[in-house]
C-alpha cells in the first residue's frame, strides 16, 4: 500500500490483504461469498431529484459539524470524482446517524434487508483492536451496510473510484480511515491513524474484492478500445 500524500495517491486491493491487523482470514472469505449472494438481488437505481436533493444535504450537515470539519477536502474530493452519495454516507454511518438512516432507508426501498439483518454477528474481527463485543458487531454490521450499498450498483460506484484496472483512489481509503478512527474515539480508545490504517485496508479489500475483478475488465476493455482508437487514427 502506498503512502498518502495527495488526491492522486492510490491503493491496489490485492495489496491490502497482506496487513497483519485485520479481518481475520474466515471473516474475508464469508464476506466475500456473502457479496456474491447479493449480487443476485442487485435492482438497477432510479434515484429522483428528491431524493438526491436529501442525500445532499445531510452530507453538507455533516460538514457544517466543525467536530467533522477535517473530513470536509476528502469528502469533496469523492463528490469531485462522482462518486454515488449514497457509498459516501455508509462511509459516514459508523459515526453519523442520518447518513446511517439514510442508507437504511435507501436499501429498504430497494426491498433489501438492513445491515443489521444481514451482518454475520458470527464473524469476528482479528482479535488486538481493543474493541469489546459490542463495538466488533458494529463494525461488522457497518462493513455489511458498505457492501450491501456497493452490491447495488458495484460498477456504478467502483468505475468512479478506481484509477485504472489495479488501484483505488487512495481517498477512499483515507477517508475510511478517519471515520474508523472516529469511531474508536467514540468508543474510549485513541489510535493514532498509521495504526489504524491497516484495519481499515482490510475492511475496504473485503468491501470492493468481490466485485472489483468484473469492473477491471471493463477497465480493461475500455482501455484497449482507446488505444485502438488512437492507433487508427
Amino acid at each position: 500500500m502506498s503512502e498518502f500524500g495527495g488526491p492522486s495517491e492510490s491503493f491496489g486491493p490485492q495489496e491490502s490483504g497482506q496487513v497483519s491487523e485485520g479481518l481475520s482470514e474466515e471473516a474475508q472469505q464469508r464476506f466475500a461469498a456473502a457479496a456474491a449472494g447479493m449480487q443476485q438481488i442487485r435492482r438497477e437505481e432510479k434515484k429522483s431529484k428528491k431524493k438526491d436533493d436529501r442525500v445532499a444535504q445531510i452530507i453538507i450537515q455533516f460538514l457544517d459539524n466543525e467536530q467533522h470539519a477535517h473530513l470536509f477536502v476528502l469528502i469533496s474530493r469523492l463528490v469531485a470524482r462522482d462518486c454515488p452519495s449514497i457509498f459516501i454516507l455508509a462511509i459516514l454511518s459508523l459515526i453519523h446517524e442520518e447518513s446511517r438512516a439514510e442508507v437504511t432507508q435507501h436499501l429498504a426501498e430497494r426491498d433489501v434487508q438492513s445491515a443489521e439483518e444481514a451482518a454475520d454477528q458470527s464473524l469476528a474481527l482479528a482479535p488486538g483492536n481493543g474493541l469489546d463485543v459490542a463495538g466488533n458487531k458494529v463494525l461488522i454490521t457497518w462493513i455489511t451496510r458498505m457492501q450491501l450499498v456497493l452490491s447495488l450498483d458495484p460498477e456504478q460506484i467502483l468505475l468512479k473510484l478506481m484509477v485504472d484496472e489495479k488501484n483505488i483512489d487512495g481517498t477512499v481509503l483515507q477517508l475510511t480511515t478517519f471515520v474508523l478512527q472516529e469511531f474508536f474515539r467514540l468508543q474510549g480508545k485513541t489510535v493514532p491513524y498509521e495504526s489504524i490504517q491497516p484495519l481499515t485496508a482490510s475492511i475496504l479489500q473485503t468491501v470492493f474484492e468481490p466485485f472489483v475483478g468484473k469492473v477491471r475488465k471493463s477497465l480493461i476493455e475500455e482501455r484497449k478500445r482507446k488505444e485502438k482508437r488512437e492507433e487508427d487514427e
